[in-house]
């Protein structure tokens, strides 16, 4: 029988006796650590810590790790978050009517490479409910208008309470949140876009980078704020450009860049291996 596997990851100002303290109530408990990782942020004086450990002792259990925590946290100002690692996180997605990052993650959680339950997809389009279906996974069409916009977010957050959604993931939805729902989805919405030098908005951004020459193409996954596309950043990818592709052939290796950088993104976040320190993460592979 393989034991309960726990992830705890905290922050706190940096001094003399954190990793002691947590090891000795880790051994204390009668747990066993797998993976510890720590990084202390000398500009700023912030320690930030990940460990992963399993339960050997029949009688710990999440409450009692809890419990006898808190300790540690008040002697050292911490802010912390300790989550069953064997569980895995229920991921809500949302789209438009692009599919390549849906399909990624789909298979993903399919293949058993993101430890992740899809509780649904959402789109304010019909046209991916098929690609859905392939995985047996829900569709729900929300369509959105200028006049429907506060209804439809309202649906969206009823789903999450009652799908009992750990994490929301933009891939590809086109549509710009609402700070209000920005800011209830905090640290758990994580958006992907692309990403080039110089930025182009607007309709096909890869077919407008194609016509400027651009060399590299790239993507970025960060968490969603109410500033568009400005979040945390957790994971970046690039692609160089050959001058002899296509703007077709460039819009699919950007696509490709999309999903490495998001599935990335997804699993460090589900991992409890990203941490906010401002406007920055951390990020603990």
């Amino acid at each position: 029988m393989t034991a309960p596997r726990y992830v705890l990851t905290l922050k706190c100002p940096d001094r003399p006796g954190i990793v002691h303290a947590v090891s000795a109530f880790l051994l204390g408990n009668g747990c066993t650590i797998v993976e510890s990782q720590q990084f202390g942020e000398h500009r700023g004086g912030t320690f930030f810590m990940r460990v992963e450990f399993e339960a050997l002792d029949p009688l710990t259990t999440m409450e009692t790790l809890r419990a006898d925590f808190t300790g540690v946290p008040e002697r050292f100002s911490m802010e912390w978050r300790l989550i069953d690692g064997s569980r895995p996180q229920r991921i809500l997605i949302m789209a438009s009517r692009f599919g390549h990052c849906v399909n990624d993650l789909l298979f993903r959680a399919f293949n058993g490479g993101l430890n992740v339950e899809v509780a649904a997809v959402v789109s304010n389009h019909p046209d991916l409910r098929r690609l859905a279906g392939t995985y047996g996974t829900a569709y729900h069409h929300i369509p959105v208008t200028p006049e429907t916009k506060p209804a439809a977010e309202a649906e969206v957050l009823d789903l999450i309470d009652d799908l009992g959604v750990d994490l929301v993931v933009l891939a590809r939805y086109m549509q710009i949140l609402s700070p209000e729902l920005c800011k209830k989805l905090e640290g758990r919405a994580i958006n992907i876009h692309h990403s080039m030098l110089p930025s182009f908005k607007g309709a096909r951004p890869y077919h407008q980078a194609h016509a400027r020459g651009v060399k590299l193409v790239g993507a970025t996954a960060h968490y969603v704020t109410p500033d568009l596309d400005e979040g945390p950043i957790i994971e970046q990818e690039v692609a160089r450009v050959d001058h002899s592709m296509t703007a077709a052939e460039a819009t699919t290796l950007g696509r490709d860049v999309e999903c490495l950088a998001l599935s990335r993104a997804v699993r460090w976040h589900t991992e409890n291996r990203v941490l906010l320190d401002g406007n920055r993460t951390v990020v603990f592979p």
